[in-house]
């Protein structure tokens, strides 16, 4: 396996470090049902939180290595639109799920000592958030189905 064989295969690891968790952590995080299993599954998700930013950076590096060692630059549309979608999807993230899911960690700390039941304001957030992370997660197959079909 030469360079261009181990730098697509990070490159497709990376990937699947992003891709994977941004399709589980919602569904943790929607599965509790007690202000307990909430806490565990917040903890979960946060932790997990860790790979999709590692796998993005190693997919960046080896994403930016790669299109220099086969000299393609930016003279495909696929991989422009492609990266155009990633940079959105990243805002998405960090810009808008993120902060929200700050606010709700927050709000679950400060509601601890209310008893097991999830509080009301904590749906309203969740709700927010489900309509952006259903966007981030349609850019992420929309991303990688142009990646693998290269299109344009």
């Amino acid at each position: 396996m030469g360079l261009f064989g181990l730098l697509l295969a990070l490159h497709i690891l990376a990937s699947i470090a992003i891709i994977g968790p941004a399709f589980v952590m919602p569904v943790i995080r929607r599965s509790a049902r007690t202000v307990s299993q909430l806490h565990f599954a917040v903890n979960i998700t946060t932790k997990l939180a860790v790979i999709p930013k590692i796998g993005g950076f190693v997919l960046i590096l080896t994403g930016v290595w790669l299109m220099i060692i086969t000299k393609m630059g930016l003279s495909q549309m696929w991989l422009n639109v492609s990266i155009l979608l990633s940079l959105l999807m990243v805002v998405m993230i960090d810009g808008w799920i993120e902060p929200r899911l700050k606010k709700i960690v927050k709000i679950l700390s400060e509601s601890q000592d209310q008893g097991n039941e999830i509080p009301a304001e904590f749906g309203r957030l969740l709700k927010k958030i489900v309509p952006i992370e259903t966007t981030a997660q349609l850019l992420m197959i929309a991303i990688l189905v142009l990646m693998v079909v290269k299109p344009f």
